[in-house]
Order: structure tokens, then C-alpha cells, then sequence
């Protein structure tokens, strides 16, 4: 198992709407970052959009990926087929073997039935590329969903990227999802959260938590995910808290990232 870094892991200091730190990180500040850090791969999803780039800046990405020798991994949102055609185009590219795909996108939330049908006509044009979907658990489905998605589509051809938080939208917690998904794990986003009461005291609230500092049980959940595909990324994810003004929130989160690599760096015993 490899450790890795995702755009989503420093997203207030790229910039979220809103919310833009007075110098915001690009790919190659956080390509940067992982060779200070040492973290050997980087995921690049769609808060960065690599589609966004013009060749020559797609291929200097590349180039100073391999300068730094970095592996990469794409991500994006939706399924549309021309949007998943220039996904695919632009993981030859970057060689990465993975598009990890969050299936909503703001205008179109298909029903289960449309994507299995949709991932299976794409097959071809998947394996040509030697890209393997990775599907990420979001919110709209429960994992038991998405576990009869992958059976449905072929679990020898399309993974899951499995979060840790994202299915509690779905009233679901780290253990029935890694139970659940864990077979069909190609791809792992580790992102460590707390509960909390609300202020009011009338509520909850889940929040993120430096890796290690959460509730989450990560020694389990790695041992987990290395039984089922020891050649699984270990991709850090996070969740901070915005503070009172941008470049605090992007500060911390920096803080947040740097402890959390070294906390997961001895947990996968790197």
C-alpha cells in the first residue's frame, strides 16, 4: 500500500466558493507539496479540473510529476460520454491507472440502472486506455448499492474508491461501509472525522480531524483494505473546519496535512 495526497486533502488552499486564500495552490504547488512531504502519489480530482488545462498545460504537469517522480491519479465528477472520453485521454497522459469518479454532477444524478448500463458500454474504451473506474461512495446511495453496482458492471473491470465520511450522508458509518465495500476496493480515501454536539446542544455535527485524531479506527480499516488489495493507494483526504479569515483556514489545513502524512506514514509502515 502506497500513501498518497488528494487535491481534496489542501481544498481550502486551492479555494472553495467563497473562500479564497490570498495565494491559492495550483497542480504543481501541490505536486510541490507531496515531494516536500514525501508522499509518492497524488490525486488530482475535480477541484483542480485537469480538463480545465490546455495540452501544453496538461503535459507540463505531467513533466514536472515526473521531475519530482510522482505517480499520478485522476479524478473527476460525472459520467457524461464525452466528459469521460477526455477523463480517459487525460489519464493516458498522466499514466494514471485509475479515474476515480464521483457519479453526480450538478445537473445530473442518474439512477443506478443508468450508470451500471453506462459503465458497462464504456468498457471498451476503458480497457484501451488501461484505466480502471474507481467509483466513488457519495451520499445518494447506500454501500450496499454501490456494492451491486460494481457486481453488476464487473467487479474485475470497475472498483470502488471507498471514503470513510461520505456515506454518513447515506446514514452510514466507517464500519458497515468498509464491511461492505472493502472487497471492492481499488482505490482508498482516508479522511479522519470527530462528532460532535452542535453549540445549541439540538444536534450534531461531523467535522474533520488531523489523521489519527479522529474517530476513525485507521490501523483497522488499512489492515482491512490491505487483506483485500495490498496495491491500494492510501489517498489522505480532509475536512477541516473554516476559521475566521481564508489564509487561517489554509494554514491549518497545511498543518493538518503535514501531521496526517506522518501519522499514516507510520501506520502503513512506510
Amino acid at each position: 500500500m502506497r500513501l498518497g495526497i488528494s487535491s481534496w486533502a489542501l481544498a481550502w488552499n486551492i479555494g472553495v466558493p467563497g473562500h479564497h486564500p490570498t495565494k491559492r495552490l495550483d497542480a504543481h504547488g501541490l505536486l510541490d507539496f507531496a515531494a516536500e512531504h514525501n508522499v509518492a502519489v497524488v490525486q488530482i480530482a475535480d477541484n483542480l479540473p485537469l480538463q480545465a488545462l490546455s495540452d501544453p498545460q496538461l503535459l507540463a504537469v505531467r513533466d514536472h510529476a515526473r521531475q519530482l517522480q510522482l505517480s499520478l491519479e485522476v479524478g473527476t465528477r460525472g459520467i457524461a460520454p464525452a466528459h469521460r472520453s477526455r477523463l480517459l485521454e487525460i489519464c493516458r497522459v498522466l499514466a494514471s491507472p485509475i479515474l476515480r469518479i464521483v457519479i453526480d454532477s450538478a445537473n445530473h444524478e442518474p439512477a443506478a440502472d443508468e450508470i451500471i448500463e453506462s459503465f458497462r458500454r464504456a468498457r471498451p474504451e476503458f480497457e484501451a486506455a488501461g484505466v480502471r473506474p474507481a467509483i466513488e461512495n457519495h451520499d445518494r446511495f447506500d454501500s450496499k448499492t454501490f456494492a451491486q453496482m460494481i457486481e453488476s458492471i464487473g467487479p474485475e473491470y470497475a472498483g470502488i474508491c471507498l471514503d470513510t465520511v461520505n456515506s454518513f450522508g447515506a446514514l452510514e458509518g466507517p464500519d458497515i461501509v468498509i464491511r461492505t465495500l472493502a472487497p471492492y476496493t481499488i482505490n482508498l480515501h482516508v479522511k479522519d472525522f470527530v462528532v460532535r454536539r452542535h453549540p445549541s446542544l439540538m444536534g450534531f455535527e461531523i467535522v474533520g480531524a488531523p489523521a489519527g485524531r479522529g474517530r476513525l479506527d485507521i490501523p483497522a480499516l488499512l489492515s482491512t483494505i490491505q487483506q483485500h488489495n495490498p496495491a491500494c493507494t492510501a489517498v489522505l483526504e480532509q475536512w477541516p473546519p473554516p476559521q475566521s479569515e481564508p489564509d487561517a483556514t489554509a494554514a491549518m489545513e497545511r498543518e493538518w496535512a503535514v501531521e496526517s502524512i506522518a501519522y499514516l506514514r507510520k501506520a502503513i509502515g512506510e
